[in-house]
């Protein structure tokens, strides 16, 4: 087990992700981290709060042991890219976005040339607001940290990863390559934002007020998205994102199929299907 006391941790991007990340070390590790962010207000609300020790510039990213950058898929290879040369030698550089294969790609290679070591990461847990306001210290109880190493990744990276991700109380840590992540996360992810942010355009929406419990919330909640930073992670990971596409909507004209011939036992039986997976899946939950 790393001693993760003895490391200094930064967090590039002090957003949802990035704030929550310092928050929950701050509460769990009784250490503030050291905050980068291109907003200047944000970094004084972190230090007002006692959520970071201090704020830095790239040039000072030599400093951290651990370096966690929370920006969207597109900024963090930027930033990545950029400022290779400025992370210290030997620490370790996570990124935390919702796409794998191409950021390992980009970033892996890159950072060990400079002797620096790079782990992909994916906590997930999430909200539909943005922004340092609404990071939380409880954002990730009991949720999952997905960790994608690749063919060069050491046991000692893997492990001081996985020690973090434990002190900050995150109720599973699952390791996969980033192929397998990006093919699982277009179903679990990807697929339900594409589904609730169509699902929302229907004209009847508008009346909807009085007529919604919640099914209707449940469904729409992620529909309030960020459009630049998921517009990157489908285009990033199309493929498997376009295979569910397709998937659903097989499935979606055989309902509608049963429907329009007025098939009640087809339908019955479509239903019956739907619910016993969903048993399943709260079985292997559980």
């Amino acid at each position: 087990m790393a001693n993760l006391a003895e490391k200094t941790i930064g967090v590039v991007g002090l957003g949802l992700i990035g704030g929550s990340f310092c928050k929950t070390i701050k509460k769990h590790l009784g250490t503030g981290c050291l905050g980068l962010d291109t907003d200047p207000d944000t970094v004084r609300k972190a230090l007002d709060e006692g959520v970071i020790r201090r704020g830095i510039s790239a040039g000072e990213l030599g400093e951290c042991d651990i370096t966690v950058v929370a920006l969207h898929p597109k900024q963090t290879i930027a930033f990545i890219t950029e400022h290779a040369a400025h992370f210290k030698k030997g620490s370790i550089v996570m990124d935390v976005c919702g796409i794998k294969t191409e950021i390992v790609a980009a970033a892996d290679g890159l950072l060990r040339e400079q002797g620096v070591r790079f782990v992909g990461t994916h906590p997930m847990a999430g909200r539909e607001f943005s922004g340092y306001a609404y990071a939380q210290d409880t954002l990730f109880d009991h949720a999952s940290f997905i960790i994608t190493p690749s063919e060069q990744t050491g046991q000692e990276e893997l492990e001081t990863v996985v020690s973090l991700a434990e002190a900050m109380r995150f109720e599973r840590v699952v390791v996969a390559t980033p192929e397998e992540h990006d093919r699982i996360i277009a179903f679990t992810s990807q697929l339900a934002h594409v589904v609730s942010n169509a699902y929302i355009k229907s004209p009847t929406a508008q009346y909807q007020m009085g007529f919604s419990a919640g099914s209707f919330l449940d469904l729409t909640r992620v529909a309030k998205l960020n459009e630049d930073m998921w517009t990157d992670l489908f285009m990033m990971n199309g493929e498997p994102l376009l295979y569910e596409l397709d998937t659903i909507i097989g499935h979606l004209e055989e309902y509608r199929d049963a429907l329009r011939a007025g098939d009640h036992e087809k339908l019955r039986q479509l239903l019956k299907q739907g619910r016993i997976l969903k048993e399943k899946s709260l079985e292997l939950k559980n």
